[in-house]
């Protein structure tokens, strides 16, 4: 059983506003870094071998910051979602190929490639929570999952 004070935090319209926020920040934040130094963005870019290197940085970056905005909206989220789940599945063989690396540096990127399925796992939750919490009529709360108990205002 959950207690009350934690289901009201759980059911909060903040605590969805902020989750939303966390869970795209490595991308927004990455993205604004990007459109300060894009030079750096280009840089990156170089070491996959993609072409043109300005075309891909300014996809990236848009990818990001679009991506973001629908999750952080609450608009399209399956799709905002699929947009960085995409990307991020994307630099796992571009950027992160540990199979072709020894030593510490596979170790690093076979860790990192971990860590970016976690964060396609997180966006598919964001997505179905999303999705659940329209279906449901309710955008900015969950309704409670138990008939028996009242809603919380």
């Amino acid at each position: 059983m959950t207690p009350r004070f934690v289901a009201d935090i759980l059911r909060s319209t903040w605590l969805w506003h902020f989750s939303r926020v966390l869970i795209t920040f490595m991308y927004w934040y990455a993205a604004i870094g990007f459109i300060i130094h894009f030079h750096s963005a280009e840089a990156d870019i170089t070491l996959t071998g993609l072409r043109p290197r300005w075309l891909i940085a300014g996809l990236t970056i848009a990818v990001e910051l679009i991506g973001s905005g629908l999750i952080i909206l609450d608009r399209a989220v399956w799709f905002g979602a699929g947009m960085l789940g995409v990307f991020t599945l994307l630099t796992i063989p571009l950027d992160h190929a540990f199979w072709n690396m020894t030593g510490l540096a596979a170790v690093q990127a076979r860790l990192e490639s971990e860590e970016h399925l976690t964060v396609v796992g997180g966006l598919i939750v964001v997505s179905i929570l999303s999705f659940l919490r329209k279906e449901q009529g309710q955008p900015h709360r969950l309704a409670s999952l138990s008939p028996s108990r009242p809603e919380f205002p």
